[in-house]
């Protein structure tokens, strides 16, 4: 097998430009773990979180959970002073770009680079780093909610399987 092309590592250095939050449409799935945190940061029962922050996207399987955008595609979380949820942000957000669509092929991560000033400058961030990475965002998983349910009416324990 061919080693992947970020092999000898890539640079990156977030440039906190915040347009990985803004300007697009997209999705921001959330794991478990995701959804634990926001809630115990924001002091919010899941029926008031769901209602304020997010939205289900399809996945042919279930309803994904994600993060709802505003008018312009900005996240929901998104303020001119940055993330208002930093400190609990998802865990696609912070593993940002380190993301399997984007290191499929050197040409996804090239097109990354176009909207990402961090993309490309900074620290050299090994492969072991980067695999790192991808294997927390794929372990964390996506809660997903099966058709037909209403998550207004649910509560975190029964969504995070306590």
């Amino acid at each position: 097998m061919d080693d992947p092309f970020y092999a000898e590592g890539l640079r990156f250095a977030c440039a906190r430009c915040s347009s990985c939050c803004r300007g697009g449409p997209g999705f921001v799935f959330l794991a478990k773990s995701d959804l634990s945190r926001l809630l115990g940061f924001l002091h919010l029962a899941f029926p008031a979180f769901y209602r304020d922050y997010c939205t289900l996207v399809d996945t042919g399987m279930g309803m994904a959970l994600s993060l709802a955008e505003k008018a312009n595609y900005d996240c929901v979380f998104w303020t001119a002073d940055g993330c208002s949820a930093y400190e609990a942000r998802p865990i696609q957000c912070s593993t940002y770009p380190f993301w399997p669509s984007l290191l499929d092929a050197r040409e996804s991560w090239e097109e990354e680079a176009a909207h990402c000033p961090g993309i490309g400058r900074g620290e050299l961030r090994t492969r072991r780093f980067i695999e790192d990475r991808l294997y927390e965002r794929r372990a964390a998983g996506t809660v997903v909610l099966a058709y037909g349910s209403d998550p207004e009416s649910m509560d975190a324990d029964t969504i995070l399987g306590r």
